[in-house]
């Protein structure tokens, strides 16, 4: 899957418009759509875009966006930094081989945040409603 900047696009297209089922909508998804953004966009250009992006789909689907669930900023973010410094890592590289060596990385773990956040932090209204720093350890992307 992702094997071309086709098929990537084609998924962007259904995650936009909000048609792409919600069982398809995974921790790998969130990472291909962080990519495709920051391909396209500065990193806060990227970031406004993809959580505008995360809520309407979200919406869309039935996922209320509070703070218990949906949308959830500290977690974009981390993986937004992390994601554009792995760009940063590939220069020359196609999207496609980059997204294919992202999802070999410790990005691809839907539990890599908790190395650095403690589950209490990282599910605390507060993180989901704004940038929250690791409490566990420093991190850098």
């Amino acid at each position: 899957m992702f094997e071309t900047q086709e098929e990537m696009e084609a998924f962007i297209g259904t995650f936009e418009a909000c048609s792409l089922p919600k069982p398809h909508w995974t921790h790998h998804a969130h990472l291909v759509v962080g990519l495709w953004y920051l391909s396209r966009h500065s990193p806060d250009e990227a970031l406004r875009v993809v959580r505008q992006r995360i809520r309407a789909y979200n919406e869309a689907t039935g996922t209320a966006n509070t703070d218990s669930s949906g949308y959830h900023e500290t977690l974009t973010r981390f993986f937004l930094l992390g994601i554009q410094a792995h760009r940063i890592q590939h220069p020359c590289q196609p999207l496609p081989a980059v997204l294919a060596l992202l999802l070999q990385s410790p990005m691809a773990e839907k539990e890599y945040p908790l190395r650095f956040y403690s589950r209490e932090c990282l599910l605390s209204a507060a993180a989901r409603q704004a940038w929250v720093e690791p409490d566990i350890m420093g991190w850098q992307p």
